[in-house]
């Protein structure tokens, strides 16, 4: 069973950093998702299973950072210049398929991590 431990969430202020990490019992390829209340869940970024190609939704790209260490099987998101619209509850997913493509279809990842809330004040 395919385990995804997310952290590093919490409470700053905007134009602030965060960096949240998901710690994997593998390797995958693997994406960062986020959930706002009363809206969908979103893509913000994604990594290969090498760490060879990023993608970004445009809402981060210049301000996330997606790596991952993989003697580690740990994933990271670094947030520079946070804004107040940047609140959500931030999921690590995983695809199971080996070196799967990155994705930003949420239907495509089988694994998600337990979720860790992010709050922007402003």
């Amino acid at each position: 069973q395919v385990q995804l431990v997310e952290s590093g969430g919490g409470l700053v202020q905007a134009g602030g950093s965060l960096k949240l990490s998901c710690a994997a019992s593998g390797r995958y390829t693997m994406g960062w998702f986020r959930q706002a209340p009363g809206k969908e869940r979103e893509f913000v970024a994604g990594i290969s299973w090498g760490g060879g190609n990023t993608n970004y939704a445009d809402s981060v790209k210049g301000r996330f950072t997606i790596s991952r260490d993989n003697a580690k099987n740990t994933l990271y998101l670094q947030m520079n210049s946070l804004k107040p619209e940047d609140t959500a509850v931030y999921y690590c997913a995983a695809r199971r398929m080996a070196w799967a493509t990155v994705s930003r279809l949420r239907n495509e990842y089988d694994y998600w991590g337990q979720g860790t809330q992010v709050t922007v004040s402003s």
